[in-house]
């Protein structure tokens, strides 16, 4: 066996039904949200998992409960994987931050590996402390199928980490809707992308949905 890491975002929020800037803000599942987790737990349940990682916030626990239930794992919390902390922005549209932060916002979409929402996080320190849960997870777990659970940006950061993309082009270059799972798997010439934003564990009518 290899180490194989499965990156799933959570369920839809009204939050990310709206597309506005949630990160510190910690909103339950929709409906919605709530029917994609139990269709990913139900879909993956039949892999042979060695650890659940998930971000603390309530979206992501909600989202990986079905799944932990199914195969009898207690999810491990890491702080590290929670999502990027948008400032003053939280909370917000893109409209609405264009409107009142101008220049900052300007900066960050230029580059926010090292441009920061309005008092929040750099793409970079998001790619420090969730590296570091990446790197406990290889030294803990050679083989085998890992789940992280986690948020859009820091999904994206977390594989271009991974796979040699400049941090600052993660907005760029990387998907990652609701619900998406991401694989990567561990060869001896490095992580190997095997999907991105894979999303065929859910219904048609979940994939549908507008603004997520």
């Amino acid at each position: 066996m290899v180490l194989t890491l499965y990156f799933l975002r959570h369920g839809q929020t009204s939050f990310s039904r709206a597309n506005a800037y949630c990160g510190e803000l910690d909103p339950p599942l929709t409906n919605a949200g709530l029917a994609m987790a139990e269709a990913f737990a139900a879909h993956y349940a039949q892999l042979p998992w060695q650890a659940v990682f998930v971000s603390p916030m309530l979206r992501t626990r909600t989202t990986a409960q079905p799944l932990c239930d199914r195969v009898g794992l207690q999810m491990q919390i890491r702080d590290g994987l929670r999502e990027i902390y948008y400032g003053q922005w939280e909370g917000l549209s893109p409209e609405e931050v264009n409107a009142k932060f101008h220049d900052d916002y300007v900066r960050w979409l230029a580059d926010p590996g090292w441009n920061a929402p309005t008092g929040g996080e750099r793409g970079i320190d998001i790619y420090h402390r969730s590296n570091a849960v990446l790197l406990e997870i290889e030294r803990e777990y050679p083989d085998g199928n890992i789940l992280i659970v986690s948020h859009k940006a820091t999904i994206r950061i977390m594989l271009c980490g991974l796979l040699g993309i400049d941090v600052g082009r993660f907005r760029d270059r990387i998907a990652a809707p609701v619900a998406s799972v991401s694989i990567v798997e561990y060869t001896s010439r490095g992580p190997l992308l095997l999907a991105l934003a894979e999303r065929s564990h859910l219904s048609p009518e979940l994939r549908q949905l507008p603004g997520t």
